[in-house]
């Protein structure tokens, strides 16, 4: 008889491009989503939680192919065969919903919305498969006063999460400029060179004025020493395009006086700069300035996508790479006008305008900043010195909880006193509580506080080691206060 063949055990180990998140991770991403939604929440915004999944029709970015959607998103098909997938991104489910339920909705409808998204692209060093986004929208209002007030809430929710005046910039543009900018190089309207410009243009901030000069006409060399084709442009049919990207000057009359130049005659060129300036006069109304929020033509962003106003928030500090070369943080949100989403579903168009905000990047910007403690604060642990006695430590843990105080009673194996202490300090705990038979007898507890324990424990001499000065013994109906005291010093 054949010997039948062991299965393996499965690799403990998350799919490639997704990873865990323990205690502290959780607890500041969820203290940093709360911050975020108290600021969309005082500009008037309601929250909508919309699914996870959605079907690959309704997301339209991506549709099915023979076997599988396209590259891009996570999808599989349901048992009527139709195909679903998780959402990429908060924007499309939100088309989606209001063209379903806009009967009942007001008008305009705000809305934000925060969560994980999936997006099935090639992972790489601090880019997951997985990760979350904070968005705000306003849906159903062409006026520009909506995206001035978008740049001013993302301005004010950096600041209420710890980000300072002069550590970033909201940088904005307006899709139709660069439609007036195409314009005035005299390019056909069908897609094909333009399009070509367009990704070109994209690549402003990684070649720079002569290496987009260079791609829009004859082509260049690329780092690695290839030789990218370039557009095909004269150097004449070239010129708009880089007066539009380095149009910006040291003050905005000046920069839309440069924008204007870029455009000539365009009608929607001088669209695009008229909304530029309202939306600088509303900011400055509020008493945001240049140092808040700035006009600047090189933010290119989405330009597929976008139909109006883009903006762009860029945290200017300093950091260093995995090479220890100083570089800026860069970009942690942005966002725009789409006016012809919702279209897709209700056959007119629809104004709308939103932003996004990356999670995971802010807080590792905020982690870079020394504003987010790494490690949080754990449970009081109340110690089990005679198992028989279970129900007193249960009775303590209850009157701490019921103060409003984290606790726990150890529930492992409490033979070696030592290893409760080991547990405390891996759960990062701030104060044991302890009582043998003697001191209940007596009617008191000690109160240990581990982290003045601990720092003593670093340099302190054996008679001050010995003196037990982080360790108080109380009576057990002051239990709750002496807690209560160490917590605050601690905190302090």
């Amino acid at each position: 008889m054949a010997k039948v063949k062991k299965q393996p055990r499965p690799k403990a180990l998350p799919p490639k491009g997704f990873r865990d998140y323990f205690g502290s991770e959780v607890t500041e991403r969820k203290h940093m989503l709360d911050q975020i939604a108290a600021v969309y929440h005082r500009y008037g915004f309601e929250a909508l939680e919309s699914p996870a999944v959605e079907t690959v029709e309704a997301l339209g970015k991506f549709l099915p192919d023979v076997d599988r959607p396209n590259e891009g998103v996570f999808a599989w098909q349901d048992e009527d065969d139709s195909w679903m997938a998780l959402r990429y991104d908060l924007t499309a489910p939100l088309a989606r919903v209001y063209a379903q339920h806009r009967n009942d909705l007001p008008t305009p409808y705000r809305r934000y919305a925060m969560g994980p998204v999936w997006r099935n692209e090639k992972p790489g060093p601090g880019r997951y498969r997985q990760f979350y986004q904070c968005d705000a929208d306003t849906v159903g209002t062409a006026s520009v006063a909506a995206d001035a007030e978008i740049c001013a809430m993302l301005s004010d929710t950096l600041e209420h999460v710890g980000i300072p005046r002069g550590d970033y910039v909201v940088r904005v543009n307006n899709r139709k400029v660069l439609n007036g900018v195409l314009e005035a190089m005299g390019l056909p309207e069908e897609a094909g060179v333009r399009d070509d410009v367009l990704r070109t243009i994209d690549k402003f901030d990684k070649v720079g004025e002569e290496g987009v000069r260079q791609l829009l006409t004859k082509g260049r060399l690329d780092a690695s020493g290839a030789y990218i084709d370039g557009v095909g442009l004269s150097e004449d049919q070239a010129e708009p395009v880089i007066a539009f990207l380095t149009s910006k000057a040291a003050d905005a009359a000046k920069t839309f006086e440069n924008l204007r130049g870029a455009v000539g005659t365009s009608r929607i060129g001088a669209e695009g700069i008229a909304e530029l300036e309202q939306i600088g006069d509303l900011l400055a109304a509020g008493g945001y300035g240049a140092e808040r929020i700035e006009i600047d033509p090189s933010v290119v962003r989405g330009l597929g996508y976008y139909t109006g106003p883009v903006f762009e928030a860029e945290l200017t500090f300093e950091i260093f790479d995995e090479k220890g070369r100083k570089r800026q943080f860069g970009s942690v949100s942005g966002g725009g006008r789409y006016d012809d989403l919702v279209k897709r579903f209700t056959g007119q168009p629809v104004p709308a305008t939103g932003v996004s905000i990356g999670v995971d990047r802010l807080l590792a910007a905020l982690r870079e900043k020394g504003r987010i403690r790494s490690t949080a604060t754990g449970p009081v642990v109340v110690t089990v010195m005679d198992k028989a006695r279970m129900a007193d430590y249960q009775a303590m843990v209850a009157e701490l909880r019921n103060a409003g105080i984290r606790a726990e009673v150890y529930l492992g194996n409490p033979k070696n006193f030592g290893n409760q202490l080991k547990y405390a300090d891996m759960r990062r705990s701030p104060v044991a509580i302890i009582q043998g038979g003697d001191e209940a007898e007596r009617g008191v507890v000690q109160v240990k506080d581990l982290v003045l324990g601990a720092k003593i424990a670093e340099s302190a001499t054996l008679e001050e080691w010995k003196a037990q000065p982080a360790q108080t013994e109380v009576p057990l109906g002051d239990m709750v206060a002496e807690v209560r005291r160490i917590l605050a010093g601690s905190e302090g």
